[in-house]
Protein backbone atom coordinates (compact mmCIF):
# COMPACT_ATOMS: atom_id res chain seq x y z
CA UNK A 1 0.00 0.00 0.00
CA UNK A 2 1.50 3.35 -0.98
CA UNK A 3 2.18 6.18 1.45
CA UNK A 4 -0.44 8.90 1.15
CA UNK A 5 0.84 12.47 1.26
CA UNK A 6 -1.17 15.69 1.28
CA UNK A 7 0.39 19.06 0.44
CA UNK A 8 -1.48 22.06 1.86
CA UNK A 9 -1.44 25.80 1.23
CA UNK A 10 -4.05 28.53 1.63
CA UNK A 11 -6.32 28.15 -1.43
CA UNK A 12 -4.75 25.19 -3.28
CA UNK A 13 -4.07 27.19 -6.45
CA UNK A 14 -0.34 28.01 -6.20
CA UNK A 15 2.04 26.31 -3.77
CA UNK A 16 0.31 23.03 -2.93
CA UNK A 17 -0.59 22.02 -6.51
CA UNK A 18 3.01 22.81 -7.49
CA UNK A 19 4.21 20.69 -4.54
CA UNK A 20 1.89 17.83 -5.56
CA UNK A 21 3.21 17.94 -9.12
CA UNK A 22 6.85 18.30 -8.12
CA UNK A 23 6.78 15.45 -5.60
CA UNK A 24 4.99 13.11 -7.99
CA UNK A 25 7.41 13.99 -10.79
CA UNK A 26 10.49 13.44 -8.59
CA UNK A 27 9.15 10.15 -7.21
CA UNK A 28 8.48 8.88 -10.74
CA UNK A 29 11.92 9.98 -11.95
CA UNK A 30 13.55 8.06 -9.06
CA UNK A 31 11.52 4.93 -9.83
CA UNK A 32 9.50 5.30 -6.63
CA UNK A 33 6.23 6.64 -8.00
CA UNK A 34 4.27 3.52 -7.07
CA UNK A 35 5.20 3.96 -3.40
CA UNK A 36 3.35 7.28 -3.03
CA UNK A 37 -0.11 8.74 -3.58
CA UNK A 38 0.06 12.53 -3.57
CA UNK A 39 -2.73 15.06 -3.34
CA UNK A 40 -3.10 18.71 -2.43
CA UNK A 41 -5.69 20.92 -0.74
CA UNK A 42 -6.20 24.38 0.70
CA UNK A 43 -7.14 25.48 4.20
CA UNK A 44 -9.94 27.69 2.82
CA UNK A 45 -12.64 26.78 0.33
CA UNK A 46 -12.85 29.97 -1.78
CA UNK A 47 -11.30 28.41 -4.88
CA UNK A 48 -12.74 24.87 -4.71
CA UNK A 49 -12.94 23.39 -8.21
CA UNK A 50 -10.58 25.98 -9.73
CA UNK A 51 -7.50 25.22 -11.81
CA UNK A 52 -4.09 26.18 -10.46
CA UNK A 53 -3.00 29.76 -11.10
CA UNK A 54 -1.72 30.11 -14.69
CA UNK A 55 1.66 31.28 -13.39
CA UNK A 56 1.97 28.09 -11.31
CA UNK A 57 1.07 25.99 -14.35
CA UNK A 58 3.73 27.78 -16.44
CA UNK A 59 6.42 27.55 -13.73
CA UNK A 60 5.85 23.81 -13.34
CA UNK A 61 5.68 23.37 -17.11
CA UNK A 62 9.13 24.89 -17.50
CA UNK A 63 10.38 21.86 -15.53
CA UNK A 64 8.34 19.33 -17.50
CA UNK A 65 5.65 19.03 -14.83
CA UNK A 66 1.98 19.28 -15.83
CA UNK A 67 -0.29 20.44 -13.00
CA UNK A 68 -3.10 21.75 -15.22
CA UNK A 69 -5.50 18.91 -14.35
CA UNK A 70 -5.33 19.51 -10.58
CA UNK A 71 -8.45 21.14 -9.12
CA UNK A 72 -8.53 23.09 -5.88
CA UNK A 73 -9.99 21.32 -2.87
CA UNK A 74 -10.43 22.23 0.76
CA UNK A 75 -9.07 20.28 3.74
CA UNK A 76 -12.52 20.43 5.33
CA UNK A 77 -13.89 18.30 2.48
CA UNK A 78 -11.32 15.52 2.98
CA UNK A 79 -10.83 12.70 5.46
CA UNK A 80 -7.47 13.94 6.72
CA UNK A 81 -6.92 10.80 8.79
CA UNK A 82 -6.41 8.77 5.61
CA UNK A 83 -3.10 10.55 4.91
CA UNK A 84 0.15 9.23 6.32
CA UNK A 85 1.82 12.64 6.23
CA UNK A 86 0.62 16.15 5.60
CA UNK A 87 2.97 18.95 4.54
CA UNK A 88 2.09 22.61 5.21
CA UNK A 89 3.56 25.49 3.23
CA UNK A 90 3.54 28.05 6.05
CA UNK A 91 2.93 28.41 9.78
CA UNK A 92 -0.69 29.51 9.34
CA UNK A 93 -1.43 26.41 7.23
CA UNK A 94 0.29 24.28 9.88
CA UNK A 95 -1.88 25.78 12.64
CA UNK A 96 -5.07 25.38 10.57
CA UNK A 97 -4.24 21.73 9.92
CA UNK A 98 -3.87 20.98 13.63
CA UNK A 99 -7.25 22.62 14.26
CA UNK A 100 -8.88 20.64 11.44
CA UNK A 101 -7.37 17.34 12.61
CA UNK A 102 -9.04 17.70 16.03
CA UNK A 103 -6.50 15.45 17.72
CA UNK A 104 -6.44 12.69 15.09
CA UNK A 105 -2.98 11.09 14.89
CA UNK A 106 -1.70 12.33 11.54
CA UNK A 107 1.90 13.41 11.03
CA UNK A 108 1.96 17.12 10.06
CA UNK A 109 5.20 18.70 8.84
CA UNK A 110 6.39 21.94 7.36
CA UNK A 111 7.15 21.46 3.65
CA UNK A 112 10.76 22.46 4.26
CA UNK A 113 11.31 20.18 7.26
CA UNK A 114 13.60 17.87 5.28
CA UNK A 115 15.23 20.63 3.20
CA UNK A 116 18.61 20.93 4.92
CA UNK A 117 19.56 24.55 5.54
CA UNK A 118 15.98 25.78 4.96
CA UNK A 119 14.48 23.25 7.38
CA UNK A 120 11.37 24.60 9.08
CA UNK A 121 11.16 27.77 6.96
CA UNK A 122 7.96 28.84 5.25
CA UNK A 123 7.35 28.55 1.52
CA UNK A 124 6.09 32.06 0.76
CA UNK A 125 2.91 32.48 -1.27
CA UNK A 126 3.82 33.83 -4.73
CA UNK A 127 0.23 34.80 -5.58
CA UNK A 128 0.65 38.59 -5.34
CA UNK A 129 4.05 38.54 -7.04
CA UNK A 130 5.35 38.12 -10.55
CA UNK A 131 6.31 35.15 -12.71
CA UNK A 132 9.83 35.11 -11.22
CA UNK A 133 8.31 34.62 -7.77
CA UNK A 134 6.57 31.48 -8.99
CA UNK A 135 9.88 30.20 -10.36
CA UNK A 136 11.57 30.84 -6.99
CA UNK A 137 8.73 29.07 -5.20
CA UNK A 138 8.99 26.11 -7.55
CA UNK A 139 12.75 25.82 -6.95
CA UNK A 140 12.18 25.83 -3.17
CA UNK A 141 9.47 23.21 -3.57
CA UNK A 142 11.83 21.05 -5.64
CA UNK A 143 14.51 21.27 -2.94
CA UNK A 144 11.98 20.48 -0.22
CA UNK A 145 10.33 17.64 -2.14
CA UNK A 146 13.74 16.12 -2.87
CA UNK A 147 14.55 16.17 0.86
CA UNK A 148 11.20 14.60 1.74
CA UNK A 149 11.55 11.92 -0.91
CA UNK A 150 15.11 11.02 0.09
CA UNK A 151 14.14 10.86 3.78
CA UNK A 152 11.15 8.62 3.05
CA UNK A 153 13.18 6.30 0.84
CA UNK A 154 15.64 5.84 3.70
CA UNK A 155 13.01 5.62 6.45
CA UNK A 156 10.86 3.07 4.65
CA UNK A 157 13.64 1.25 2.81
CA UNK A 158 12.15 1.65 -0.64
CA UNK A 159 14.42 0.26 -3.35
CA UNK A 160 16.16 2.73 -5.64
CA UNK A 161 14.77 1.06 -8.74
CA UNK A 162 11.15 0.98 -7.53
CA UNK A 163 10.84 -2.60 -8.72
CA UNK A 164 10.26 -4.33 -5.41
CA UNK A 165 7.49 -4.43 -2.86
CA UNK A 166 8.14 -2.81 0.50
Amino acid sequence: MPLRFLFVCYENICRSPMAEGVFGHLAESMGAGSFFEVESAGTVCYQSGSCPDERAIRAAGRHGIDISSIRARCIHDLDLARFDRIFAMDFENHRDLYDALEGRPVSVHMMTEFAGSDAGEEIEDPYYGDEAGFDRTLRRLMESATGILEAMLVEYGFPDDGGHER
